[in-house]
């Protein structure tokens, strides 16, 4: 007798509703919004935000709270409020180009990305040498990756696994088509060592490697300083340099008018002194500072809209993990 889906131990366990749901929507995204006038669509995705903002759901008291310390105000603060919204239109800006940049050209990335400190990228691979690109959560990151392609250089990343699996799926195939190799990271286990292992084997090979790195999703990071309070950001960069003698070149991206602004900072380098656990520490100490910097300068592009500091942890509530970089 064949097993009905979603009985035990069935091939095909039944998928949840809204998960369903939740990836019905994103591949109608990735299907219509490319067809639709930029302008309309952007019009319609930053209506969207703005009603969300109003609501003032999770994902805004959220993104309130980590961008009230970000400008040392109270996250009730009308100043707090006002950026809150220009992050979400931000954030929705992200997801409208998402849908179309697999349908957006060469030429209008090229033409419309600002870069400064690209050659920090590009003489290091010249030499042979990998680099590791670390950067938070802001602007478009699937664009920044889409110019280093463009650029010539193809670069490995990862990606936090999605439920359903077929988001997932569908996330991996989206920045494939882009010209990405990506690998799946789980919080615990065998696959956040089997990513480690080809990161290492690519930066060996002197290829690049681009990781979101200001938010630990490993259960395994290191603790730093970050605007005033203790957070844990991925040991992951550090790390990789260390063991690969790649350059780890810390990033940050945002949106400039209607294109995008990348900064490649100037390499952090591996400690002479120390054991390799505080080289580690003192290096994500150093990107964290970095980021700082960055988020300070274009607080409104930062897509945090989950918990990070540690004094958080003991909200009674947490915005289900979306499916942004």
């Amino acid at each position: 007798m064949t097993r009905a889906a979603g009985t035990p131990g069935s091939p095909h366990p039944r998928v949840p509703l809204v998960d369903r749901l939740v990836a019905a929507a994103y591949s109608a995204g990735w299907l219509v919004v490319r067809h639709v006038p930029e302008r309309l669509a952007a019009w319609f995705f930053r209506a969207l935000a703005d009603v969300l903002w109003r609501r003032q759901g999770r994902l805004v008291r959220r993104l309130e709270s980590n961008l009230a310390r970000v400008v040392g105000e109270d996250a009730a603060a009308p100043a707090v409020r006002e950026l809150s919204r220009a992050g979400m239109r931000s954030y929705f800006r992200y997801w409208m180009e998402a849908f179309r940049l697999p349908s957006m050209s060469r030429e209008r990335i090229l033409e419309g990305t600002y870069a400064i400190g690209a050659e920090q990228i590009f003489d290091n691979l010249a030499a042979g040498r990998g680099a590791v690109m670390a950067l938070p959560h802001m602007g478009n990151w699937d664009v920044a990756g889409a110019w280093l392609v463009h650029k010539g250089h193809p670069f490995t990343t990862v990606a936090e696994r999605l439920r359903p699996e077929s988001l997932f799926e569908r996330f991996v195939a989206y920045r494939e088509g882009l010209g990405m190799e990506v690998l799946p990271l789980t919080k615990q286990g065998g696959g956040s060592a089997m990513a480690f292992g080809t990161l290492a084997k690519r930066l060996r090979e002197g290829r690049p490697v681009c990781l979101p790195a200001e938010r630990d999703l490993t259960a395994s990071g290191v603790e730093v300083d970050f605007f005033g309070a203790r957070t844990r950001m991925v040991a992951g960069p550090a790390l990789l340099a260390i063991q690969t003698g790649a350059a780890l070149l810390p990033a940050v991206i945002w949106f400039e008018g209607d294109g995008w602004g990348i900064h490649i900072h100037e390499e952090i380098p591996v400690p002479a002194e120390g054991t390799r656990q505080e080289k580690v520490v003192a290096m994500t100490q150093s990107m964290a500072a970095v980021f700082e910097k960055g988020i300070a300068e274009h607080p409104e592009d930062w897509h945090m809209l989950q918990r990070l500091w540690l004094d958080d942890l003991l909200d009674e509530w947490e915005p289900r993990p979306g499916g942004a970089p």
